[in-house]
């Protein structure tokens, strides 16, 4: 998975050779998880075929504001198109073409869609050499850059004019390249490094036997797959849990018990800048464990159990600049509990399910949260998908390095 997994992209053909490269583009883009539409000039279609990349897309193309020979065609919405995207990327960027879209010269589809973009639009210039060094082509580039656009620079190779030298489109792999690192330099949490705990945590009776609880897991998940897309490096920490996470942010780690979930965050929590403690750790384990499963003799059995450490009261004691985030679920006296667990484990904001809200806690994808600070400042938010209220979490983490 990379940055690009679940993005919306808008692929803009202009009419030059290194059309018949974005065959190979779509499917790298498809490959890194992207969804895919096509814009084509007409001047295009003579170099790759709408079919080719309709097919690999998977998606229809589109080349014109309507079809020509259907008298009872749809006109194709250019603003629709636009405003589905999260980046465009127009790829081969002729002379041409970004002349047009330099100078608003709005005579085909794609310049109209590119008009229309609200997005990062990305473009790959392809010409021969003279042509890519021509001071009009300059100006081009120029313009389109102070318009917030971003040039994916030209490689040198053979041209198709038989010279050698600057104009050649970048390979596909090279733009992938390019507008992931891009992408990711930009990211809000770039440079951070997040460790989350997930999950329950089982603590043994014997070798069959243990003590545990109902979390699934998926609140740590979402907040850590959410972090990672906002350019954080992840360390998540995970107690026994069906969920599997794929980002090349996140590093897993899989834990048994309390202590062994202890034992993790403090090896990692001095490297980093935020900790969210969303796993549901035990508060006991047995004092006792048989090394044997137990016999079921007795009538009765007694369990003798022991308190676990507390992981998110001991790192509140080493915390120096981290950003601290605990949670709590409560039952009855939520908030008051809540501001005490603050103070208690020195916590910078806590994240208070109840209970007694429906479609909140274990066992549900939603929940529904109060986020209070060290400031005592209280702010019920409603209910959501888990992975909404991820969202809001990191949120607050980008607030606070952006304050």
């Amino acid at each position: 998975m990379t940055v690009l997994s679940g993005k919306k992209i808008l692929l803009g053909v202009s009419g030059g050779i290194a059309a018949y490269k974005t065959a190979h583009l779509v499917r790298l883009f498809i490959k890194a998880g992207a969804q895919v539409q096509v814009v084509m000039t007409p001047a295009s279609k003579d170099f790759v075929t709408p079919l080719t990349l309709s097919t690999l897309s998977k998606n229809p193309v589109h080349s014109s504001f309507y079809n020509e020979d259907d008298e009872n065609a749809i006109w194709n919405n250019h603003v629709e198109l636009a405003l589905w995207a999260d980046y465009m990327l127009i790829a081969p960027a002729t002379a041409n073409t970004m002349s047009k879209m330099a100078n608003g010269n709005c005579d085909n589809l794609l310049i109209a869609t590119y008009l229309s973009s609200k997005c990062p639009v990305y473009f790959a210039p392809a010409m021969d050499l003279d042509m890519y060094k021509h001071p009009s082509t300059l100006e081009s580039f120029n313009k389109l850059q102070k318009f917030g656009n971003t040039i994916i620079p030209a490689e040198s190779g053979e041209l198709a004019s038989g010279l050698s030298g600057e104009g050649r489109m970048a390979e596909p792999e090279n733009i992938i390249s390019f507008i992931e690192k891009d992408i990711t330099s930009k990211l809000p949490l770039k440079g951070k490094k997040i460790l989350i705990t997930a999950g329950p945590t089982y603590e043994a009776i014997d070798p069959v036997r243990f003590i545990g609880n109902h979390s699934s897991g998926k609140m740590g998940f979402d907040i850590a797959r959410i972090a990672a897309h906002n350019g954080a490096e992840v360390i998540l920490v995970a107690g026994p849990t069906h969920l599997k996470v794929e980002h090349p942010f996140i590093h897993l780690r899989r834990v048994q018990s309390a202590q062994e979930m202890y034992d993790v965050c403090h090896e990692y929590f001095e490297e980093v800048n935020v900790t969210i403690a969303a796993a549901a750790v035990a508060d006991y384990r047995p004092k006792n464990v048989a090394l044997q499963k137990i016999k079921k003799n007795d009538p009765t059995f007694i369990i003798e159990l022991e308190k676990t450490k507390d992981i998110l009261a001991s790192l509140g004691e080493k915390k120096k600049n981290q950003f601290l985030i605990g949670f709590a679920l409560e039952t009855e006296n939520e908030i008051e509990h809540a501001k005490l667990k603050i103070q208690k484990k020195n916590l910078d904001l806590i994240v208070l399910n109840s209970l007694n809200d429906k479609g909140a806690g274990f066992g549900h994808d939603t929940n529904k949260v109060t986020f209070i600070d060290k400031q005592f400042i209280v702010e019920p938010m409603n209910l959501k998908s888990k992975e909404s209220v991820a969202q809001d979490i990191i949120n607050k983490i980008i607030q606070h390095y952006d304050a």
